[in-house]
C-alpha cells in the first residue's frame, strides 16, 4: 500500500512539474479510494482541464493570443498494431526513447479502455482493408501520467501488401511563450564571462563562450529527462542522441556542461548510482536485480564503479540498511 502511494505522489509532483512548465495536457490516473489523495488527484486533473480549455479557447478567439503553434505525435504501424516510425515529439511527450518505441506494440502505451478500443478497431480494419477514423485514446506516458486525445487513424496502402500500414496522428495544442522564454533565456544564462581588474571597477569582456538560445536549452533539459526515466537502458551514441532531441552533439556536450556541470555520460552514471543507492536502502530487490535496474551489465562492474563513488560496497550498505534501528 505504501509503494502504492509513493507512486501516486511521485505522478502528482510529475504532473505539478509539467503544469509548471506550462503543459496542461496530462491527467493523472484515479485511484478509486474514497481518501485525500484521491481528492487531490481529482482537484488537479480538474484544474488542468480547465486550464486547457482557456488556453484552447482564447487562441482561437484572438490570432494574436496565447495558442499558436501545434505539436503533432505521429505513429506509423504495420497492420498487426507494431510501431514501425514515430515522430521526435512523439518520444519527449511519452518519455521514451526512440529505439524503445520502435517494434513496440502500440497498445502497450495505452490504457486499459483505450486498449480494448484499439482492438476492435484492428479487427475492423482486416475486414475492411481500407478504413479511416477518430477516436478516443488515453496514452500513458513511461511516468505513468495519462494524456487523453482525440486521434485521427487510418489505413495506408502500399505498392505491395507487405508495405500496408496504419497512421495514427494526435494534434496537441501548445501555448506560445516566445516572449517568456526569452525573458527567461535572459536570467537563466550569461554566455559573456567578465573578470575584475585593478581595483575591481574596471571590467574587462573575454571571449565569448557559444551561445546557447533557450530552445536549446529546453532540449537539453528534454535530454536531461529521457536519460532518468531510462536509466536502465543503453543511451544512444550522443550523436543519435541529439537527433532525437533536435539538436546536435557539440551543443548537447557544450549545453549539458554549462547547465548541469558535468558530461552526458558522467550525468547518467551518477543518477544510476543515485537510483541503485535508493533502491538498495528502501527496497527488497537483489544486488543483483538492482545492478540490471540501473543500467550495469555485471556485478563486479557495478560493485567496483560504486565503490569508487561512494567508499563502501553495495552490500555494506545492504547490511546497515537491514539493522533494526
Amino acid at each position: 500500500m505504501d509503494k502504492l502511494r509513493k507512486m501516486d505522489l511521485n505522478k502528482i509532483n510529475k504532473m505539478l512539474m509539467e503544469m509548471a512548465s506550462g503543459n496542461f495536457f496530462y491527467r493523472l490516473e484515479r485511484t478509486g479510494n474514497h481518501d485525500n489523495l484521491e481528492s487531490i488527484i481529482l482537484v488537479l486533473n480538474m484544474l488542468a482541464e480547465e486550464i486547457q480549455e482557456i488556453l484552447i479557447h482564447q487562441g482561437y478567439a484572438n490570432l494574436n493570443g496565447i495558442v499558436k503553434h501545434l505539436i503533432q505525435l505521429n505513429f506509423l504501424l504495420d497492420m498487426q498494431g507494431v510501431i514501425k516510425g514515430v515522430n521526435k515529439s512523439t518520444c519527449l511527450t511519452l518519455s521514451y526513447l526512440h529505439e524503445d518505441l520502435l517494434k513496440k506494440r502500440f497498445d502497450a502505451l495505452l490504457n486499459t479502455k483505450s486498449k480494448k478500443r484499439w482492438t476492435k478497431y484492428l479487427k475492423k480494419i482486416g475486414k475492411k482493408g481500407f478504413y479511416e477514423t477518430s477516436m478516443e485514446l488515453t496514452f500513458v506516458s513511461k511516468e505513468g501520467l495519462l494524456l487523453p486525445h482525440t486521434c485521427h487513424i487510418g489505413s495506408c496502402e502500399g505498392q505491395h501488401t507487405q508495405d500496408n500500414g496504419i497512421w495514427v496522428t494526435v494534434i496537441l495544442f501548445s501555448k506560445d511563450r516566445k516572449e517568456r522564454d526569452e525573458l527567461q533565456r535572459q536570467d537563466i544564462i550569461s554566455y559573456k564571462e567578465k573578470k575584475t581588474t585593478g581595483s575591481g571597477n574596471e571590467l574587462k569582456t573575454t571571449k565569448n563562450r557559444p551561445k546557447l538560445s533557450f530552445e536549446d536549452i529546453r532540449k537539453i533539459r528534454e535530454g536531461r529527462n529521457l536519460i532518468l526515466n531510462n536509466l536502465e537502458k543503453d543511451l544512444p551514441s550522443l550523436r543519435d542522441f541529439a537527433l532525437q532531441l533536435g539538436t546536435n552533439e557539440f551543443k548537447l556536450k557544450y549545453g549539458f556542461k554549462e547547465l548541469f556541470g558535468t558530461s552526458v555520460y558522467r550525468f547518467l552514471l551518477q543518477e544510476r548510482l543515485r537510483k541503485a543507492k535508493m533502491l538498495i536502502q528502501y527496497t527488497d530487490f537483489t544486488i543483483k536485480t538492482i545492478a540490471y535496474k540501473t543500467g550495469f551489465k555485471s556485478i563486479p562492474h557495478f560493485s567496483r564503479v560504486y565503490k569508487k563513488t561512494y567508499g563502501y560496497a553495495p552490500s555494506e550498505l545492504r547490511k546497515i540498511s537491514r539493522k533494526d534501528p
